[in-house]
């Protein structure tokens, strides 16, 4: 199927999956968290993807957030499924069924642990891709997955009628201006940080962490980047700086948002999935120091901020695990 234009949105949130202190899905906690990212901004949500611990999340439990995803938003937001599986098999099948519970897009993980050769992950892109008429966005973490997806190989995907970005967690900004020279290829941030700066060469959006926050510093930066207007962007990159510094920089990403979420009451607990635990009493100090510097920004109010370190600590096994079988 010919996707035209940008079917994913720019201000894309990589959501948590709240949870109750046992590790079970808080799915009224869900609907709040989603509603509350539209309303403050973002135009795409990413489901189940690492920040949404799709590792720990049961397959059942993947589909039903794109369908919670598709009633919440309402057409406000495009949902997007994250994850897959680092198996081809099982991510086909978890494609096309997100496909059928409504989602709007896919975004496939290079396949991780197995640390394929480039054409082994050729392939199971181009079968993925096959599988579906939903618009594909391939997502290159090489911190995570073991292997990147090398620019050659980016450049024969991009050949591919379904595939149309790519959400980059690789910070190479010298093969990205070579991408976006040599194909149509739409990019995205996979990393916070970079945000600004990757749009400023050409990228489309964002699909962030730190957006489970606040996600209307991003629509800021995002819309003055579309009328050209860098001060504006570069003056909210700044105020932003020292809450991705807390979410992004001290423990796993998924962890700290949920512990400042949590801190918030906006979520009714902190909790993860083993083998994530909550921040350490260190850890904790510090994300605190850092979201002490953050002040001026949308959507990001912390004179009410109240962590709770206790409820914060260790990790939850669930009832059910996710397997890939």
């Amino acid at each position: 199927m010919t996707h035209s234009g940008n079917p994913f949105g720019q201000v894309l949130v990589a959501l948590v999956t709240p949870m109750t202190a046992d590790g079970e899905v808080d799915w009224p906690a869900v609907e709040k968290h989603m509603d509350d990212v539209i309303t403050g901004g973002a135009d795409g949500i990413v489901v189940t993807g690492t920040t949404g611990e799709t590792s720990t999340l049961t397959d059942a439990e993947k589909l039903k957030l794109v369908e919670v995803g598709k009633s919440v938003s309402a057409g406000r937001a495009k949902i997007i499924t994250g994850g897959g599986s680092n198996e081809t098999a099982h991510a086909i099948e978890l494609y096309k069924a997100s496909e059928k519970a409504g989602a709007d897009g896919i975004m496939i993980v290079t396949p991780y642990y197995n640390k394929p050769t480039q054409a082994g992950i050729l392939t199971h892109f181009r079968l993925v891709a096959d599988s579906t008429d939903l618009p594909v966005i391939l997502y290159d973490i090489p911190g995570r997955a073991g292997v990147p997806i090398k620019y050659e190989t980016i450049l024969r995907l991009a050949k591919h009628p379904n595939i149309l970005a790519v959400k980059d967690a690789k910070g190479d900004f010298s093969e990205v201006s070579r991408v976006l020279n040599q194909t149509d290829l739409m990019y995205f941030s996979g990393d916070d940080a970079n945000a600004l700066p990757h749009m400023a060469i050409g990228a489309t959006g964002l699909i962030g962490v730190t957006a489970n926050i606040t996600s209307a510093p991003y629509r800021t930066i995002v819309d003055a980047v579309n009328r050209g207007d860098l001060a504006t962007a570069t003056a909210e990159h700044k105020r932003l700086e020292p809450l991705v510094r807390a979410v992004m920089t001290h423990v796993p990403g998924t962890v700290s948002a949920k512990y400042i979420l949590h801190g918030l009451g906006r979520i009714s607990s902190p909790r993860v999935r083993l083998p994530l635990v909550g921040p350490e009493e260190w850890e904790a100090a510090i994300i605190e120091d850092d979201l002490a510097l953050v002040s001026d920004l949308p959507g990001a109010d912390f004179s009410n901020f109240r962590p709770d370190r206790n409820a914060a600590a260790g990790g939850a096994l669930p009832k059910v695990h996710g397997t890939t079988r």
